[in-house]
């Protein structure tokens, strides 16, 4: 009776710190800047506050938020919110606030230039209080109703010359190319850190976007970055800095030996990028577990060792191609949640956007990364938002309801969760009811990892015992459901991460073969089937059996 007591204060203890985690990050205090706590980004009373932001692009030629042709500003907000995010990265070009000829243009005047009478008629129907704004106040307009979304905003100097961005000879890469004047680009960041003091939902300012090309050396980064950092501090001390890397954003290595020397503190993150085409050989060359066993390795040695420096770090793109059905985007997109989940960092999804006014050329273009729709109406993709749905609050962090500490009889184990990326969702155990009710004999099953009974001990004998009570989960023969034990110390209940992914989950069965925790799709039971793609096999798909363990 006292283990089933204490079972069921775990329970309960963990349904509620997940429910306020969720709360806190779903609602924005505004008027309270946000300032950083070694890796973490806090408010103003020390409380975590995860970013989990989507990119919403304005920098392409008509300057204007994409989207506003096909839907009223505020019901793009709005869905932005019922889609989980709580922040926008929301990009700008550099000539929008220091060419004062563009930025004076209105939007109905920058869409005739470019001929883009359907998307003009689009906004005029869509957003009629926009069309003959300049520029900059259309820009305004939109940070505002994000405000008024309670959505956070990251403004992003995404690229000087507006278009689309990012190719190595587009003038637009690194410091002294034919669009990046350096004094123009400080001069944009003052201007843009000053006009945007007094709106309390801009949170942070991203000096520039993938630095890249043939100029980009480390020692102007260090010289230039530290000047835009000091510019914005100076202009707006609200706002958290962020810089980017080299090559892209996908290295930041250089910061391993030397460091960012700034008047101001508390106030610095760093920002990276992922996508799958950012390790195009690696996946072509290898199976998808040693390819995601590379990447995380890689992703650790250029921008993630940051974390144990003491920064924070955010993933301010990464994605998928939603329309290609595609393998390798799904190894990618599973191995890449697993390492946000593994490390709780903050991030932005690319992109809201369904489609283009005009990219490269083509008007009314499709985004095949996006999360909306061609005609911005609904989500593309409901699996891909189920799929990062867990990683939109935090797992941990200063000031937040933890399991970290507690000393409640035998509750003194790390909490973790059992995070499956493929479909983002967790290893729950199934209630005596629900067994009986559905006359199931799987015990174990996929379920929201908030879920109070997705909450498990790692101990240091590998077992995975549910929090608090003595039952662990023990492997079966293959093809069968996972079962729970309270005989905790044969082989069959031991597990430990194998493969070079390290998100295979094994155990060693009764024959002495070894077994990997796995998944039936068609039931989303977890079963223990024989490890799959653990060789060079460049056709197989290991995404039913890669799983996290992940520490809250």
């Amino acid at each position: 009776m006292a283990k089933l007591s204490l079972f069921s204060l775990a329970n309960l203890l963990f349904a509620l710190i997940i429910f306020q985690c969720v709360i806190s990050q779903s609602k924005l205090v505004m008027g309270s800047p946000l300032y950083t706590d070694s890796r973490w980004i806090v408010d103003g009373e020390g409380r975590r506050v995860k970013l989990a932001c989507v990119n919403w692009p304005s920098h392409i030629d008509a300057v204007l938020a994409e989207g506003l042709s096909k839907q009223p500003l505020d019901a793009i907000s709005k869905r932005i919110v019922s889609m989980g995010f709580n922040c926008v990265r929301f990009t700008w070009p550099t000539f929008l606030f220091t060419s004062d000829s563009l930025g004076a243009l209105t939007v109905r005047q920058s869409f005739q230039n470019l001929n883009l009478s359907q998307a003009l008629a689009g906004i005029e129907y869509n957003n009629p209080f926009i069309i003959d704004l300049p520029l900059r106040k259309a820009f305004e307009a939109v940070v505002y109703n994000l405000g008024a979304n309670h959505l956070m905003a990251i403004l992003d100097n995404h690229i000087s010359k507006p278009g689309w961005c990012c190719s190595l000879d587009d003038g637009n890469g690194f410091f002294g190319d034919e669009y990046f004047n350096v004094d123009v680009w400080l001069k944009g960041l003052n201007r843009v850190a000053s006009m945007f003091k007094g709106f309390p939902n801009v949170v942070g300012m991203s000096l520039r976007n993938e630095l890249r090309g043939s100029r980009q050396n480390v020692d102007d980064w260090f010289r230039y970055m530290q000047q835009g950092a000091e510019t914005v501090h100076a202009a707006n001390p609200n706002v958290l800095v962020i810089l980017s890397g080299l090559s892209y954003d996908l290295d930041l290595s250089f910061l391993g030996n030397r460091s960012v020397d700034l008047s101001f503190t508390n106030k610095l993150v760093f920002e990276a990028h992922r996508y799958k085409f950012s390790d195009t050989p690696t996946w072509a060359n290898h199976s998808a577990d040693e390819a995601c066993g590379i990447i995380q390795d890689d992703m650790m040695s250029k921008s993630g060792f940051l974390l144990d420096k003491g920064f924070p770090l955010f993933v301010s793109e990464f994605g998928i191609d939603e329309s290609a059905n595609n393998a390798t985007d799904e190894s990618f997109m599973n191995c890449f949640l697993s390492y946000a989940a593994e490390h709780d960092l903050d991030w932005a999804i690319w992109a809201l956007t369904g489609s283009y006014y005009i990219r490269q050329g083509k008007t009314n273009t499709e985004e095949t990364f996006g999360l909306l729709n061609f005609d911005w109406s609904d989500v593309q993709n409901p699996r891909l938002l189920q799929r990062i749905s867990t990683i939109q609050s935090p797992f941990k962090g200063p000031g937040l309801p933890g399991l970290r500490g507690i000393n409640t009889g035998q509750l003194t184990n790390t909490g973790q969760l059992i995070f499956h990326p493929s479909t983002g969702l967790c290893v729950i155990r199934r209630s005596v009811f629900e067994l009986i009710r559905r006359s199931v004999i799987a015990p174990l099953t996929l379920g929201p990892c908030t879920h109070p009974k997705a909450l498990w001990s790692y101990t240091p004998e590998k077992t995975i015992s549910l929090y608090g009570a003595d039952f662990c989960i023990q492997a079966d023969r293959p093809g069968k459901p996972g079962k729970l034990s309270n005989i905790c110390f044969n082989p069959d209940t031991k597990w430990e991460a194998i493969s070079d992914s390290k998100l295979h989950l094994s155990s060693t069965v009764g024959d002495g073969k070894t077994v990997c925790l796995d998944v039936d799709f068609n039931t989303n039971n977890v079963v223990t089937n024989r490890c799959k793609c653990l060789s060079d096999d460049t056709t197989c798909d290991p995404s039913s059996q890669w799983f996290k363990l992940i520490k809250i």
